[in-house]
């Protein structure tokens, strides 16, 4: 034989050995729960504890041994946060970990529109991937139960079925990049006061029907591969440490089969969290313990001290493996998936997409005489407000961005005006937040202005009157005790004495156009002589020019509201009564005694001048008129879909999209329900003088409520409205079915 032949041979003969020994886990045309019991049998006690616990800032280890890649995790929802230290919050210095910023997720949510969520998820997903992260900590979806959350900026808004239909697309865009998506914070985490330590309680109901529908769309339509406990106990136990959470209803009721991680810090005791649920523990200053220590990730409470615990038997070594064996999943589902994409970073796609989102959120609230868009006529423009010229990407809490770039709506404005041959002025207006630094991250902006107040009106004033229009742009910022993690806000008021400013232009120039910035509602004492007002949020990297587009029309504004703007702070449920038990708790318990009287389904009870703008609410440059709905069916039994169409026809002159909403009243409920629940919603885009149809589908959980007696979600039988309209307040078509007989399930059905 040839010795090239016996080389051959040899060599096949190597080549089959090697693959006949490849572990299963490796192999990635296994079954991925094949490859995660095989590396599981394959580890030791102190390899399992090891991949549960985080090993640095933001990473955990993996199984070197095995050759099992650890994880890396990046701050979201609305931008990949850069990059810090292994063991430090301060800055990595590194150059290449400057991102886009998107919309703030209240602003995604005013679009009212999946197919923006799927965009959202898609290039969010992509960066994050270019950047090798393995888990995004985002989007979160707590609902907006008081408009003083300072943290209510990076969630959906007031309603779970918004919340929910939103949150589903986006997760799904991420982890279509190889990257998890941790939906957060689950759950009740409703304040920022003592968010560490506050006890909530809240009745089933209100729970199953307003708290829990969005993070179970999250995991049972979207699939989330993770999620994250909040800081604040439920029921007496911390919600990374709570069995009803974490065992009963997540993993469960829902069957979740992803990771449950922990806040940063929001981890408390051992044995608690060794046997409730928790996957993996992640510390905010390094042990997660006490402050500032240094390389001490074995002290964390799911590191020796639990090994501790299984090796003298006192700990449950199923728990362990069950947590383990789901960070491996975890692991294979991102780093060990041969089929990732590679994403992509900054690109004109991105950019791209934070400006049409941003657009498609912004809310026209009023509009009178058609000041807007602004007409070719006006020759000079006077912008007034902090915000115009602010950078709010830096700033908030952990979403906080290192930006590559950043329109700001003066220079947003100023472009598009230039372009038309209009002349921008500006001025301050008044000044509010004059820094620009969070985590080491700088603006590099110098906002100071020595000018007293009385001083910045006057010279507001002033330009405004020689000017042809005035265009207000102020509201929030991402300054403590506004719209920031970590402190609510304290008044319902605007801050720096906007009101003031508002009313001093408006009598200087009645073309005044109030543009406010914000991620929560607020007080408008001045809305009935501002002629137009619009609703901007923090829109990120495009910021400028989405403004832009809306004000010049070049976007008609579709948005609508996420949340209701009421009047003032006590016509919300949790401030109705001034408890304090209610809101913000006393010795550290809240009590949700408002329980499903959240939002809309409270403030459409008042009288209507209680409310400025209800919920789903926002006009357009054009008009629509509704046309008769149709379903198909009158009745509905078991497991029945039933399809509503509505005709939406286009009344004016520019092309449009209309939200149609529909919402379900149950006529003489023999139970305590809310007037009316939204319960489906479509946007439709139609051209001047068309019609075109919005089709919702709905089934029985439309009309179902919780029965905690039974644990079983109810629909009883008897007759119930559809109300079909485009806000809460606004439903003047009507169409009533029929349910003969009662029709029950669990979650787990």
């Amino acid at each position: 034989m040839s010795i090239k032949k016996t080389f051959a041979i040899t060599l096949m003969a190597v080549t089959l050995s090697a693959a006949a020994q490849t572990p299963i886990y490796l192999d990635h045309t296994k079954p991925i729960d094949e490859r995660v019991n095989d590396a599981l049998s394959r580890m030791t006690i102190a390899e399992k504890i090891a991949i549960i616990h985080a090993q640095s800032k933001f990473s955990s280890p993996g199984v070197q041994r095995l050759g099992i890649p650890g994880i890396w995790c990046t701050d979201g929802p609305h931008g990949i946060r850069p990059d810090v230290l292994w063991d430090e919050w301060d800055q990595a210095g590194a150059t290449n970990d400057s991102c886009v910023a998107f919309p703030a997720l209240t602003c995604l949510a005013a679009t009212w529109d999946p197919e923006m969520s799927a965009l959202y998820g898609k290039s969010i997903g992509e960066e994050a991937r270019y950047r090798n992260k393995n888990v995004l900590l985002g989007p979160g979806v707590n609902i907006n139960r008081t408009p003083l959350n300072g943290r209510n900026f990076e969630y959906m808004g007031e309603d779970p079925l918004l919340s929910a239909t939103m949150v589903v697309p986006y997760i799904k865009g991420v982890q279509d990049n190889g990257v998890a998506a941790c939906v957060k914070h689950y759950a009740l985490n409703n304040q920022e006061v003592d968010r560490d330590h506050v006890d909530v309680y809240v009745d089933d109901r209100t729970l199953h029907e307003i708290y829990l529908p969005a993070f179970k769309a999250a995991i049972i339509d979207g699939g989330a591969w993770a999620i994250m406990p909040g800081y604040n106990k439920y029921q007496g136990d911390h919600a990374c440490e709570n069995t009803r959470l974490l065992l009963d209803i997540l993993k469960g009721d829902w069957a979740f089969d992803g990771v449950a991680i922990s806040d940063w810090g929001a981890v408390h005791n051992t044995e608690k969290v060794a046997s409730n649920g928790l996957d993996m523990e992640f510390g905010s200053w390094t042990n997660g313990l006490n402050f500032g220590a240094s390389n001490a990730y074995d002290d964390y409470y799911l590191a020796k001290p639990y090994e501790k615990l299984i090796l003298e038997g006192k700990a449950d070594t199923a728990m362990l493996n069950d947590k383990a064996a789901r960070v491996l999943r975890l692991i294979m589902r991102t780093e060990m998936n041969r089929n990732r994409p590679y994403g992509s970073m900054n690109s004109p796609e991105h950019y791209a997409a934070a400006r049409k989102i941003g657009g498609e959120g912004i809310v026209l609230l009023k509009n009178n005489n058609n000041l807007l868009p602004i007409s070719p006529d006006v020759k000079k423009i006077l912008i007034v407000g902090e915000n115009a010229i602010k950078m709010m990407t830096v700033g908030g809490g952990s979403s906080s961005l290192k930006v590559q770039r950043e329109t700001l709506p003066l220079d947003g404005i100023r472009a598009k005006a230039s372009s038309k041959g209009i002349e921008v002025n500006y001025e301050r207006g008044y000044v509010g937040d004059v820094t620009g630094e969070y985590n080491g991250v700088t603006t590099g902006q110098n906002l100071n202005d020595e000018r007293s107040a009385e001083q910045l009106i006057a010279d507001a004033v002033r330009a405004a009157r020689e000017a042809d229009m005035v265009i207000f742009i102020g509201g929030l910022n991402k300054s403590d005790h506004q719209d920031a993690e970590g402190a609510d806000r304290l008044s319902f008021d605007l801050p720096y004495n906007q009101n003031q400013v508002i009313e001093a232009l408006v009598n200087a120039n009645p073309n005044t156009v109030v543009v406010n910035l914000t991620g929560n509602p607020y007080a408008m004492p001045w809305k009935d002589r501002v002629p137009a007002i619009v609703q901007g949020w923090y829109i990120g990297s495009e910021a400028g020019n989405a403004i832009a587009d809306v004000l010049f029309g070049d976007t008609n504004p579709s948005g609508k509201l996420p949340f209701t703007m009421a009047v003032a702070l006590t016509d919300y449920a949790a401030h109705a009564d001034g408890d304090a038990s209610v809101y913000p708790g006393v010795d550290g318990k809240v009590t949700y005694k408002e329980g499903l009287d959240v939002g809309y389904r409270h403030t459409d009870k008042l009288p209507a001048k209680r409310v400025n703008y209800p919920f789903g609410y926002g006009q357009s440059y054009t008009t629509f008129a509704l046309g008769k709905p149709q379903v198909s069916s009158n009745q509905l039994k078991g497991n029945d879909k039933l399809t509503v169409t509505v005709p939406v026809t286009n009344t004016g002159s520019r092309q449009g999209a209309e939200v149609v909403q529909l919402y379900v009243h149950e006529v003489k409920s023999k139970i305590d329900r809310p007037t009316k629940e939204l319960k489906a919603f479509d946007k439709v885009s139609v051209k001047p003088g068309e019609t075109a149809n919005a089709e919702m589908t709905i089934d029985r959980k439309a009309f179902a409520y919780y029965n905690p007696e039974t644990s079983l979600w109810t629909v009883n039988p008897g007759r119930y409205e559809l109300l079909i309209g485009n806000s809460s307040d606004s439903l003047p078509n009507k169409l009533t079915i029929t349910i003969p007989e009662q029709i029950s399930w669990r979650d787990s059905e």
